[in-house]
């Protein structure tokens, strides 16, 4: 076996290295051994592969090269046991096929113009000339959207019930009371709901209860016009062709969640930045906005040329998903010229890519117009992963970023509040901005302000 250079360092010190500035660790060690390297964890490899020929490598081959679910064991507590992120074979095929139908084509089409009125709605609720955090109020539309697209929810006890607990079941999940047992399984001890374990665990138990209820409502009275996912999953079969139980659902639901609000919150608030940062971006994309006239179909928002390049390089800089899921090699194979033995980690390093100068020159700049001059492969733009464990959710997600986007930029004029460049921050698998961006609502009226915002994001 021959292996990519990499730092001779203690693993426990690269550990630390990597946790205190996960997105400049990956910095410094491309700039020093390239785009594909090596860090030992005790005696296992880790390879870090961040270029495209080795992404198309990584997921293509999947007899030598496995996306086992075993990998993610230590995601058990946050995903469930039977979440795809645990599942493998046929069962993950099958139940991951589930979740397309709800997610994809035209069935996301009907969330359309609810996306658009939930975005008005939180935003309405702002005080004009008060500054707010933009990350945390994009948290509460993708919480919204989440409960009406996800759950079918939008008003009522139920609705109020599950609006609460998973804000607070979310927002505690990111803290360190529950991210470092995640680290240290032997910290996981549940004494009681008042000891920190505990209180994670009791969570969960009343989130399932939320929703066991909510399931067995609809069991005995189903409503074939509900178009949200779990109206499709209620009476969609396993691949044993049985009815999905309860358990099997709801462990379906928990990566969905956290991505559904933290990683699209994330890349809303990153395109406020962006677009509030440059204000000929956001001046063009408000002159792509209104070609469509005053109340334009939530499908021509989403198809806007011009509203896409904006998104795809939001994503293209901060990815959803900054690395992909691990893979190991069950039997001897080759990968970008290097021969590796069984039992070798590899992990494809998105956000490398996408900071590749060769596919993208001046990779620190915001240019959208990249998007417009080139069509990018698979391997070389992938925000939300590739292969079997890509998001399941990736339509969703660029959908409601793209009419989130829209709604708040042509009914509502905002300014940063600070002339500062804003710094990603880890929290959890996403890198939302540090300072949770702040920003003032100016006026609901775009035509009166525009002045005021160009000239104070300079």
């Amino acid at each position: 076996m021959n292996l990519p250079p990499g730092p001779k360092l203690p693993d426990w010190l690269l550990k630390m290295q990597f946790a205190a500035d996960p997105l400049g660790f990956l910095d410094k060690m491309s700039q020093r051994y390239g785009d594909i390297f090596t860090i030992m964890s005790e005696s296992t490899p880790l390879l870090f592969v961040g270029n495209p020929q080795g992404m198309k490598q990584l997921f293509t081959n999947t007899t030598e090269i496995i996306a086992s679910g075993e990998l993610n064991q230590e995601a058990a507590p946050l995903v469930g046991k039977n979440g795809l992120l645990l599942l493998d074979g046929l069962r993950h095929r099958y139940r991951r096929k589930l979740l397309m139908p709800p997610l994809h084509g035209n069935k996301i089409r009907v969330y359309g113009q609810q996306i658009c009125d939930l975005t008005e709605k939180v935003m309405s609720q702002l005080p004009i000339n008060k500054p707010f955090l933009a990350y945390p109020t994009m948290q509460k539309i993708t919480l919204q959207i989440i409960l009406n697209t996800f759950f079918g929810l939008s008003e009522g006890e139920r609705y109020e019930q599950l609006k609460q607990l998973l804000f607070t079941l979310m927002n505690y999940a990111r803290s360190p009371f529950v991210e470092i047992p995640l680290s240290f399984p032997f910290l996981q001890q549940n004494l009681g709901r008042w000891s920190p374990w505990g209180y994670f665990l009791y969570l969960w138990q009343q989130f399932d209860q939320l929703l066991y209820a909510e399931i067995s409502d609809r069991r005995q009275q189903p409503n074939s016009s509900s178009d949200d996912v779990l109206s499709e999953l209620i009476f969609a079969r396993n691949e044993t062709g049985e009815l999905m139980t309860n358990e099997e659902i709801r462990d379906l639901f928990p990566s969905l969640l956290f991505g559904g609000r933290d990683a699209s919150a994330t890349a809303i608030a990153w395109a406020l930045y962006w677009v509030h940062r440059l204000p000929v971006i956001r001046e063009q994309l408000l002159r792509e906005i209104n070609s469509l006239g005053d109340s334009p179909d939530p499908m021509n928002i989403f198809q806007l040329p011009y509203l896409t390049a904006v998104c795809n390089e939001v994503l293209r800089i901060y990815p959803t998903q900054v690395l992909t899921f691990p893979r190991i090699v069950e039997s001897q194979t080759e990968l970008m010229g290097y021969n590796l033995s069984p039992g070798t980690i590899i992990i494809g390093c998105i956000y490398l890519t996408h900071q590749n100068a060769d596919l993208y020159p001046q990779p620190k700049e915001f240019q959208p117009e990249r998007f417009l001059e080139k069509q990018y492969s698979p391997y070389e733009f992938l925000p939300f992963g590739g292969g079997a464990r890509r998001c399941p959710g990736e339509a969703l997600a660029l959908f409601e970023m793209k009419l989130a986007l829209a709604t708040i930029i042509s009914h509502y004029q905002l300014a940063l509040t600070s002339t500062q460049p804003e710094k990603p921050h880890q929290q959890g698998a996403n890198y939302p901005p540090a300072s949770n961006l702040k920003m003032l609502l100016v006026s609901g009226n775009s035509s009166n302000s525009r002045q005021f915002v160009t000239s104070s994001t300079k």
